[in-house]
């Protein structure tokens, strides 16, 4: 087209008549439209003849935050080369690097291509039919087409870490995550295996058929009690959506506590308990209840059932959260209750822990902002910076005398920040668990 305009340009400066001037032009233009159609024809019966075919290479899951290389694709099994552009439709919480991608693929051959995405919201994705732009048989016009098939895949929490975790079943081990180990005060109460009596161990314990039989001292082993229910109680309200780290994706108090709740329940399956999760603080009709169940695959079914979970901007009610509970969860359970709470709340959540210690022994996990304790511990260098750290005390001070008033009647508090949650909740559970409390 640009040696068109070059053609009427020349024929302008000439001293042609105009009427010749245009009907030259209209000759050119005839001509050009002619195989601009010409090459149109011929591309598309190219493209129904041999279509290039689009396959992705993706992933079961996604871990949120988590940067992954995609690969695509392309095959084509006509007789002549293709070239154009590739931009691949995927959910805008799904950051793609690098795109549109240029691709030539030749006759009867197949192309890769490679860009990083970039998960940066929970929940299920949709991969919509990649778009193309191809450049036609001849080069005179480009068209956009669609290839692929519609996929999903969910992003989860940020299990990078968690599928590391198989090394937490051993109690010696347990201090790399600053867990102490728990002297335990007894014995266990289920049979766990015959051993080879060692010094120390109860006489009481001794197995005589088994002694007899093998003609030395034979002991029976015992473990912690297990088929016991770990049932985690998420407060999913506006608080839950704080996010004072500064750290970008995945870095909400909620998210925090998705990862914390992984990694207990890790630690829980492992130990034989069952697990189980309801939410409270959402929409009517879109909390998730989760009723506990055992074996590995609880894992993946409690995340898959939690992914899509974003915490709502409404108030959480707690005195409804624990009556839904208590009708639904009759066997006594470990309850873990994981919130975020001011003062102002201090009255409706006291009310609704006294109903749950009932039945249940009751953990709140109750959220601190980090940025409280940066004002607080910042060096004092002016008037404002002396005003911001007293009230940051002060904070401090409220929140303490408030969780002294919620731990009367029994119920056992957690008070940190959402990175150190993890690790708390497995600490309190080990110690739990040790003595036999559950």
């Amino acid at each position: 087209m640009a040696a068109f305009g070059i053609v009427l340009a020349g024929l302008a400066c000439t001293a042609l008549p105009r009427a010749q001037i245009a009907l030259t032009a209209a000759a050119f233009g005839i001509l050009a439209l002619a195989a601009i159609l010409a090459d149109a024809v011929s591309s598309t019966a190219r493209w129904r003849r041999a279509p290039l075919k689009l396959e992705r290479r993706l992933p079961q899951a996604f871990a949120l935050g988590t940067p992954v290389t995609i690969q695509l694709s392309l095959e084509n099994s006509g007789e002549l080369a293709y070239a154009g552009e590739l931009f691949d439709a995927a959910d805008p919480s799904l950051e793609m690097s690098g795109m549109p991608l240029a691709f030539a693929v030749g006759a009867r051959q197949r192309q890769l291509l490679e860009f990083e995405l970039l998960p940066t919201r929970r929940g299920l994705k949709r991969f919509e039919p990649a778009q193309l732009r191809l450049h036609s048989r001849l080069g005179l016009i480009d068209w956009r087409l669609r290839v692929g098939v519609t996929e999903e895949r969910r992003v989860y929490p940020n299990f990078a870490q968690q599928a590391q975790l198989a090394w937490l079943v051993s109690d010696r081990r347990l201090g790399a995550l600053g867990l102490a180990p728990v002297r335990r005060r007894g014995a266990g109460t289920d049979f766990d295996q015959l051993v080879e009596y060692r010094p120390g161990d109860p006489v009481r314990h001794i197995d005589w058929k088994a002694t007899q039989k093998h003609q030395r001292p034979i002991v029976r082993q015992f473990q912690d009690e297990r088929d016991q229910s770990v049932l985690f109680l998420l407060d999913c309200g506006r608080r839950m959506r704080a996010d004072d780290s500064e750290q970008g994706i995945g870095a909400t108090h909620f998210d925090q506590c998705l990862n914390a709740v992984m990694l207990l329940a890790f630690v829980a399956l492992g130990a034989g308990d069952a697990v189980g999760a309801l939410t409270f603080g959402l929409p009517p009709g879109a909390e998730q209840n989760f009723a506990p169940r055992k074996g590995r695959r609880t894992l993946n079914a409690l995340m898959a059932k939690l992914a899509d979970v974003e915490p709502s901007a409404t108030f959480s009610d707690y005195e409804r959260a624990a009556a839904d509970l208590m009708q639904r969860q009759r066997k006594r359970s470990l309850l873990v209750l994981i919130t975020n709470c001011r003062n102002e709340d201090a009255a409706d959540l006291g009310a609704a822990l006294k109903v749950l210690r009932t039945r249940h022994l009751v953990v709140l996990a109750n959220l601190r902002e980090q940025i409280v304790g940066q004002i607080a511990d910042q060096p004092l260098r002016s008037p404002d910076s002396a005003l911001e750290a007293a009230a940051a005390l002060a904070y401090a001070e409220q929140r303490r005398d408030m969780m002294g008033k919620l731990a009367h009647g029994g119920v056992l508090m957690i008070d940190c920040e959402p990175k150190r949650l993890g690790v708390e909740l497995v600490r309190r559970y080990t110690i739990l668990k040790a003595a036999g409390a559950l």
